[in-house]
């Protein structure tokens, strides 16, 4: 029957026919649609459970109950309620037969709905929030002179015949045009079917032996398509109850999934910031899948997560990209034993240097053991984005086999090209490429397109080197120097550039028409001069009462020159510190001029190796000096 639901696809993307031709934006389609096809799942739910109930009670003519009985049974299931529709039998197919009493009849038909029901759907806003916004949607259509002939468009919808499932096949297909077209889902990838079919038998090949209630969770929920699909797959291939727990931020995609939940036997769907008001503080789930948005910023709630106190986010991630918050918070639900799936791009794998927020995190996951494996998808697998995409397999109870080791499986070539691009998706995980990689996965074992890590190939120590240049000749201003001695201090007379002399120091003076202080003239003169010098490229002279210094760029070193004899020093700098000093009762105010000559260093890194065992590394640090560890 999936397949037969399908065919409504075309149907329902055939409304738009109307919005587009009033001038409605085909962007802001998923936004008039979104509430219509809620309407269309919700009728058909409350219908088939209204047969269903009869069916249980053996009763065949309607005639034959009191409709305001039944209806109390069917409220008391907490599924939803339309008291036109269960007592009164009018859906909105039959609503939208006569245009004359249209409005009338919809407004009461849409006010039968239970108060959780018009909450979501919008149709009458708590709070502010507006979530499918029906309300909104139809003062629009109205202002347009098209909601009967769109509502009527939506009433030839059908959808009875079809159970949970197969609908979230049909939801699935339809919420993929609207995230390939709306503005809204910026950073936000919607999960492709195959890549949830992959992800559901990874998760179905770790848990099928186990008993016992599973629980399903998904912080970044959206519509709901990856986690009931993937609670659809696992009913279907073992024996496993489950619950669902899911929660996103988006009003709308939230409204759907809340929608969707009420008619799944234990399924429950919150709305909030998962990062900053954690609906489910205290649910640990079996399992845990995401699909995380991507490169999204997270500066607007910076402080909360900086302040967290439920100690889930052990380093933080740069502020422009919440992918690895995301990944903790999804760790910190998995029970003792929990496994989980997350979807990530490129960036979660080799973003942020040794010692950033992003490689602690990793470090972090291989430190205690979690990452089993790291699978790569083919490019051209998600609707609106061509890049690489990532599955991160989570374990916090691995064999004994595979502790300590972490498998790498590239399945970047293990697809099938779509016959018909599919916005920009072109290629599909089919069912032998899936089945090759739960395999390998199962297996563990190294073959053409996975291979098994000891996880110390992961890390590595990244050291911080001082460079010291040389001139020309290999020599540098080191070899002038003492030991213990880092500079040479200069008391200079006067300093010069090409541009003409700097003053004569100490300064004690100033031009009264420019500076009512010498400290004036100090801040806005000779401390911002000194801070742009730079001897190699300004020509600095130097003197002092026997000599003169500057940089010979040509030939990179150093020169002093005493009673007209020069002498190269070596590659080296000039640096020029200035000071003001207040007057006190020996010495007037002044600005004070101290030079330095040392060596000309620059700081560059090293990787070198990672030791599990710790005084190895210390020997490292001890040859190197200080020693970063990274992980990836």
């Amino acid at each position: 029957m999936a397949d037969n639901i399908l065919q409504y696809e075309f149907t329902i993307w055939a409304t738009a026919d109307l919005l587009r031709g009033c001038g409605i934006k085909e962007s802001e389609w998923p936004a008039y649609m979104m509430p219509f096809f809620a309407l269309s799942l919700l009728e058909s739910r409350l219908l088939r459970s209204l047969d269903e109930l009869l069916t249980e009670e053996a009763i065949t003519d309607f005639a034959d109950v009191d409709p305001a009985e039944l209806a109390g049974v069917i409220r008391d299931r907490g599924k939803g309620y339309n008291a036109y529709l269960v007592e009164q039998g009018k859906t909105l197919r039959g609503i939208a037969q006569n245009d004359k009493t249209f409005e009338t009849d919809f407004h009461a038909y849409l006010a039968a709905f239970d108060p959780q029901t018009r909450w979501l759907l919008g149709i009458e806003a708590f709070g502010g929030e507006k979530f499918l916004d029906m309300g909104g949607v139809i003062d629009r259509l109205k202002a347009k002179k098209v909601l009967f002939s769109y509502a009527k468009e939506w009433s030839q919808i059908d959808l009875k015949p079809f159970n949970n499932s197969e609908i979230t096949t049909l939801e699935e297909h339809i919420k993929r045009r609207w995230a390939d077209i709306s503005a809204e889902t910026a950073g936000e990838q919607y999960t492709p079917d195959d890549v949830i079919d992959l992800i559901s038998e990874i998760i179905v090949a770790k848990v099928a032996a186990t008993n016992g209630i599973m629980i399903i969770y998904d912080g970044t929920c959206g519509g709901g398509n990856l986690l009931f699909g993937v609670e659809d797959r696992i009913n279907d291939k073992t024996t496993r109850v489950t619950q669902t727990y899911g929660q996103d931020w988006n009003d709308a995609l939230y409204a759907l999934a809340a929608i969707e939940s009420r008619f799944r036997p234990d399924s429950h769907i919150a709305h909030g910031n998962t990062l900053t008001d954690d609906k489910y503080p205290h649910i640990k789930a079996q399992v845990v899948v995401a699909n995380p948005p991507y490169g999204v910023s997270w500066k607007g709630y910076q402080k909360e997560i900086v302040n967290d106190k439920t100690l889930r986010f052990k380093h933080l991630p740069s502020v422009a990209d919440g992918q690895l918050l995301f990944t903790q918070h999804l760790i910190d639900k998995l029970d003792d034993e929990g496994m989980g799936v997350i979807v990530h791009n490129g960036s979660t794998l080799c973003s942020g240097d040794a010692g950033s927020g992003e490689s602690n995190i990793r470090k972090w996951m291989l430190d205690n053991d979690m990452v089993e494996a790291v699978i790569q998808l083919p490019t051209d697998e998600f609707f609106n984005t061509g890049i690489h995409t990532y599955l991160w397999v989570l374990n916090k109870a691995k064999d004994a086999a595979r502790t300590d080791k972490v498998m790498l499986i590239d399945a970047s070539q293990m697809f099938k090209p779509l016959r018909k691009s599919k916005g920009s998706k072109r290629k599909e995980v089919d069912g032998e490429s899936r089945q090759a990689i739960v395999n390998a996965l199962v297996a563990f074992t190294d073959n053409d397109f996975a291979r098994v890590f000891d996880r110390a190939f992961f890390y590595f120590n990244k050291q911080a080197i001082q460079l010291t240049n040389v001139d020309a000749n290999g020599h540098s201003f080191a070899e002038q120097l003492k030991d213990e001695q880092k500079s040479l201090k200069l008391h200079p007379v006067k300093i010069s550039t090409a541009a003409g002399v700097l003053a004569e120091f100490p300064v004690t003076s100033f031009d009264s028409n420019r500076y009512t202080a010498l400290i004036e003239r100090y801040e806005q003169e000779i401390a911002p001069f000194v801070a742009a010098l730079d001897a190699k490229e300004q020509a600095l002279v130097v003197e002092t009462q026997k000599e003169r210094y500057w940089c010979d760029g040509e030939r990179e070193t150093l020169v002093r020159e005493r009673g007209g004899h020069q002498e190269t020093l070596g590659c080296g700098r000039i640096a020029v510190k200035a000071t003001y000093k207040a007057a006190t009762q020996s010495r007037p105010a002044r600005i004070e001029i101290t030079v330095a000559l040392a060596p000309d260093t620059e700081k560059d890194y090293e990787i070198i190796p990672y030791h599990h065992d710790e005084a190895e590394n210390r020997r490292h640090r001890s040859i190197y000096g200080e020693v970063h560890h990274a992980a990836f």
